[in-house]
């Protein structure tokens, strides 16, 4: 029998806890004036940014960052149609790269206390050195996955030997690449609709692959 290409595609998936939080939140504030508007929204920001830097040296956060006061104002308008009086708004963002769960939470309950403050994102993770690893360890499962498959369809065909032709990441084979990501990770949490919701417990993180190979089968 004359040889044989077979073309076949390997998934593979590990879950793991997460390790990290990315945590992102805005101080606003507001008024009929600019001057103390602006010196409101830079002392609850001081205030804030004293947690994070006591957080950062006891090892609990590993970065933080701070953007500078976005400062603008409009003209409201009440029921009745009529513009009110000019009123100022001034916000501060800052973000926080958390590695300790519980410090977070206790964190998060502390600023929530404060009207001016508001969490607008927190995004579980892997670090970057356990993602390196997991992703390379997936897409070697992955690789194990297609070469298996392709040796059972040389079995099913009497072929005896399987030699590797092309391997690549899902739809690099194809005359019209995928759509899809080959590797990504992703948080095991269902979407929420009506608004954000937050999760001050480490999401399991789900990192795939997904590639496809051709052998030659004789």
């Amino acid at each position: 029998m004359t040889a044989v290409v077979i073309t076949v595609r390997g998934e593979s998936e590990a879950r793991v806890r997460a390790e990290e939080a990315a945590v992102r939140v805005t101080v606003t504030t507001d008024g009929p004036a600019r001057g103390p508007v602006v010196e409101r929204a830079q002392e609850r920001a001081a205030v804030v940014q004293d947690g994070l830097v006591a957080h950062l040296r006891s090892g609990e956060v590993s970065e933080w960052s701070s953007a500078r006061v976005s400062v603008w104002s409009d003209r409201p308008w009440n029921h009745d149609g009529a513009q009110l009086p000019l009123v100022h708004h001034a916000s501060v963002e800052l973000s926080a790269t958390f590695i300790d769960a519980g410090a977070l939470s206790w964190w998060l309950g502390d600023v929530a206390e404060s009207d001016d403050v508001q969490v607008t994102a927190v995004e579980w993770r892997l670090s970057p050195t356990t993602r390196a690893r997991v992703e390379r360890e997936v897409a070697a499962a992955a690789v194990g996955v297609a070469v298996e498959r392709a040796s059972a369809y040389a079995d099913a065909l009497g072929l005896a030997s399987v030699s590797p032709v092309e391997v690549a990441d899902a739809g690099l084979l194809a005359s019209r690449p995928e759509a899809q990501h080959p590797l990504a990770a992703r948080m095991m949490s269902a979407d929420h609709a009506g608004g954000p919701s937050f999760s001050l417990q480490p999401s399991e993180i789900v990192v795939t692959s997904v590639v496809e190979g051709r052998f030659r089968a004789e």
